[in-house]
């Protein structure tokens, strides 16, 4: 939005200042993962710019740490390890989650504020408190220790990313369709798949996401719970920096950023979607 024609001296500085201020914030943000990347490529086993990058020298850079990722088993189990756990996550955070939203949509549902709270507790309760809990509990349980266990402690920490951007969806649901579905006779199954899902799939899609992303990148909990077999990349990652230094987490993260990079922007593209198909956009 440009400043209005009127605007007086006192508004026309705080409209800068505000500008330069997010900026700064944004800058700040940014700047650690814009010095990751060129690093990422650095002929050396370092994790400073060495003379022949800052003059930029092509022998300073090189494709050997992305070569040893792709090659070294070690990340590569860690890689399987995190897609095949991520999205059985996933799926689990999307089914419990969009049940939940659409449950707790619904105003006759008694102290649904207060289920709503325990719900959303992992986003807000630290990470490590989380952990110790869930290290205990499946201690007892049996699952400490197994694929299980992580996938269900993923689980639970997606389930909020899902709750939330699927809520979010239904607040410009149009209720009278699923009762018109239902005075056509459709069974609450039948109008929940062709009725309700089909408008509320991008707010399922980018919980999902959410969702995803929560159990790639968590590396806290797995720790707790987890054991040698269900080592996952950011696992892998706090290795290399706590014991081998190895450069390869260079490469490593600059993959991971691109990677949840392209995540953002599938979920803005449907968070666009949706506001076209509730009616809130015009283009």
């Amino acid at each position: 939005m440009s400043l209005p024609i009127y605007a007086t001296p006192a508004q026309r500085v705080w409209y800068y200042t505000f500008r330069v201020i997010c900026g700064a914030i944004f800058f700040f943000l940014i700047a650690p993962i814009l010095v990751i990347i060129p690093l990422s490529f650095n002929a050396q086993d370092f994790f400073t710019f060495t003379p022949e990058m800052l003059s930029l020298d092509p022998a300073g850079f090189s494709l050997k740490h992305y070569r040893d990722f792709f090659t070294n088993d070690d990340w590569q189990g860690a890689l399987y390890n995190s897609l095949r756990i991520a999205p059985v996550a996933t799926v689990l955070s999307l089914s419990f989650g969009t049940l939940a939203a659409i449950g707790l949509s619904q105003s006759h549902v008694p102290f649904r504020r207060v289920i709503m709270a325990v719900l959303i507790s992992p986003m807000i309760v630290p990470l490590i408190i989380s952990a110790a809990g869930m290290y205990f509990f499946y201690s007892r349980v049996g699952l400490q220790g197994t694929y299980w266990g992580v996938v269900l402690a993923h689980a639970a920490l997606g389930i909020p990313f899902v709750i939330i951007t699927v809520t979010a969806t239904l607040v410009g649901f149009d209720r009278s369709l699923t009762r018109a579905a239902a005075s056509m006779g459709a069974n609450p199954i039948t109008t929940f798949f062709k009725v309700q899902m089909p408008l509320i799939l991008p707010g399922v899609v980018s919980g999902g996401l959410f969702a995803f992303i929560t159990s790639f990148d968590e590396v806290v909990v797995v720790l707790f719970v987890g054991s040698a077999g269900q080592k996952t990349l950011t696992w892998q990652m706090f290795t290399g920096l706590r014991e081998q230094i190895s450069p390869t987490i260079l490469a490593v993260a600059t993959i991971l950023v691109v990677f949840s990079i392209g995540l953002l922007i599938v979920v803005e593209m449907l968070r666009r979607r949706s506001e076209r198909l509730r009616g809130m956009s015009p283009n």
